[in-house]
């Protein structure tokens, strides 16, 4: 695709959807859970993050895991797509793989179609379940006909940067459909990712929030965390500054 590389930042709150938007950001994809590869946010979160930031692209993931859904998540995620355009998102960002790793081709569609049923338009973003596929580039190349807006990918790889020459041939392969690099994205890695073909970059720019306890620590949950690690994350702007200079100097 043509025109200026994008720079599309993972945040996690309303702060972040701002702090990204003050910094250069063209847009935001909006997630819980960052740590777990991100999950569905409340309607509450996406409003507030709506009114705060940039463009914002509401992730649709009703679990952590796989990628592979019975058809009671994927009815639960249709309705979760409705409830995010309906609170403000400009786009939903979606997946779903079936048993043998191909892409779910039937899921995909209805959770487009649950988009595309409002009465604006409303962009689709298949995301990093496609690294997971057995074949990306031959996922990539079904996107077109899906109608689907852009595809966040490493290349099927552990980083995007590793994966560099798949992301070329995936654009190749989607005439059409936004390619953007995701996965281990910073800014000195986004030279390479745009002169790979690379229509959009999208990094999380986080960084720890420093713990803001009264009291004394001990372990919830089974995450085997301590106590420094026990926190979350948020939107570092000095990275985010960073990525957009990056992207404008190799564009």
């Amino acid at each position: 695709m043509s025109g200026r590389p994008a720079l599309e930042i993972a945040v996690t709150s309303p702060t972040g959807a701002r702090t990204a938007r003050e910094h250069g950001a063209d847009r935001v994809e909006l997630c819980t859970g960052l740590e777990l590869g991100g999950l569905t946010p409340s309607a509450a979160l996406i409003e507030a993050a709506v009114e705060a930031g940039p463009p914002v692209q509401v992730l649709v993931r009703c679990r952590p895991g796989d990628f592979v859904y019975d058809a009671e998540e994927v009815a639960l995620m249709a309705a979760e797509v409705r409830s995010a355009v309906a609170s403000g998102a400009r786009g939903v960002v979606i997946g779903a793989l079936t048993a043998d790793g191909g892409l779910d081709v039937r899921a995909i569609a209805a959770l487009s179609d649950a988009a595309h049923a409002a009465d604006r338009p409303v962009e689709v973003t298949l995301h990093r379940a496609v690294d997971q596929a057995a074949d990306p580039v031959a996922a990539a190349a079904l996107l077109p006909g899906l109608g689907l807006t852009r595809v966040l990918t490493s290349g099927g790889a552990a980083t995007a940067a590793e994966g560099a020459g798949q992301i070329a041939a995936m654009a190749a392969a989607a005439p059409g459909v936004e390619v953007m690099a995701g996965g281990g994205v910073h800014p000195g890695t986004i030279p390479e990712l745009v002169a790979a073909g690379a229509a959009a970059v999208h990094l999380s720019a986080k960084t720890r929030a420093a713990p803001r306890r009264g009291g004394h620590w001990v372990p919830l949950g089974a995450s085997g965390a301590s106590a420094e690690q026990d926190t979350h994350f948020v939107t570092d702007p000095a990275v985010v500054a960073d990525a957009r200079r990056a992207l404008d100097a190799a564009s």
